[in-house]
């Protein structure tokens, strides 16, 4: 029987436990977007709620020794994860919109861009991105593009306004995972967890009241939308990435998020029938290509 190197991390069928959690967390993401599509609820409410209900949840297993650790957060740390949680609210803020004025599929592939920002914030703070890690980005993203393609082919100020919000969204998404990373380095993940979704749905509620959303008074149908989101988008989604980053860099669990993409794409066909046109089919092929050419540079690098 084969033991694991002292240190090691924990693997099962050769992927590490962290490894597990990545993926876990995408499946959970692919169900946001045909969640937001094809609920009524106000944008903005969505995403404030996603986020005070997440925080809720974790606050309930902090209860006890880990409610302690609270205390411990040093500085540098509450100050890296006040910043996420402001970043995501930012994200949310831009990104939930977008799936309103353009589709899941052109949504989900722009927002998908993220590790693109993610490899040059690597870059700017002096991190060496691998030759091979960045020809995997660049063919993922080259699908992505593709897959939006769509969208430019009959444009429309609707659908380019979309492709616009889910452009800066994931920019934001990138900023926010790159300042998780930091985060996490001392930060444990529910405590790191709770406090950023529960600032990031501070910042979302001071966007309904300024806009003038409302965030009360929903029916039976839209409230199980927004906990049906919180649970499978943030509970499932978010809070295992967070737990991913301990040995996972930003760029490599950015660009994994990629899997957002088909996975929306196919459950909004089967659940809210919004078919995809058919370029759509070669681009998710050059994502799983780029996808897995940067999942082995990362395997050759440690």
């Amino acid at each position: 029987m084969r033991t694991q190197p002292a240190g090691s991390p924990r693997r099962f069928w050769g992927i590490t436990m962290d490894g597990w959690a990545l993926g876990v967390a995408l499946l959970g993401i692919c169900t946001t977007g045909p969640i937001i599509t094809e609920s009524s609820a106000p944008v903005f409410a969505l995403a404030a709620w996603r986020c005070l209900l997440g925080a809720a949840f974790i606050a309930i297993f902090l209860m006890g020794r880990q409610w302690r650790s609270l205390r411990e957060i040093s500085r540098s740390g509450w100050s890296a994860t006040l910043l996420a949680g402001a970043l995501l609210a930012l994200h949310f803020a831009l990104w939930i919109p977008s799936l309103r004025f353009t589709t899941v599929a052109s949504s989900t592939a722009l927002v998908a861009t993220q590790p693109v920002w993610a490899a040059l914030m690597a870059m700017i703070r002096g991190q060496k991105v691998p030759s091979r890690m960045l020809a995997g980005i660049i063919i993922a993203i080259l699908g992505a593009a593709v897959l939006a393609g769509s969208d430019f082919a009959f444009t429309s100020p609707r659908a380019l306004f979309g492709d616009a919000l889910a452009l800066a969204g994931a920019i934001a998404a990138a900023a926010y995972v790159t300042a998780g990373q930091h985060a996490r380095v001392s930060v444990p993940t529910l405590p790191y967890s709770m406090l950023a979704y529960a600032s990031a749905s501070i910042w979302l509620f001071i966007v309904c009241g300024v806009t003038g959303t409302q965030t009360l008074g929903y029916s039976s149908v839209q409230w199980q939308s927004i906990i049906l989101l919180t649970l499978c988008g943030q509970v499932i989604g978010h809070t295992l990435i967070n737990k991913s980053l301990r040995t996972i860099s930003a760029t490599v669990a950015s660009t994994a998020i990629l899997f957002e993409m088909p996975g929306s794409t196919i459950i909004a066909a089967a659940w809210i029938h919004q078919q995809p046109p058919v370029q759509v089919w070669p681009a998710l092929a050059l994502v799983l290509v780029g996808l897995a050419v940067v999942v082995r540079s990362q395997t050759r690098a440690a």
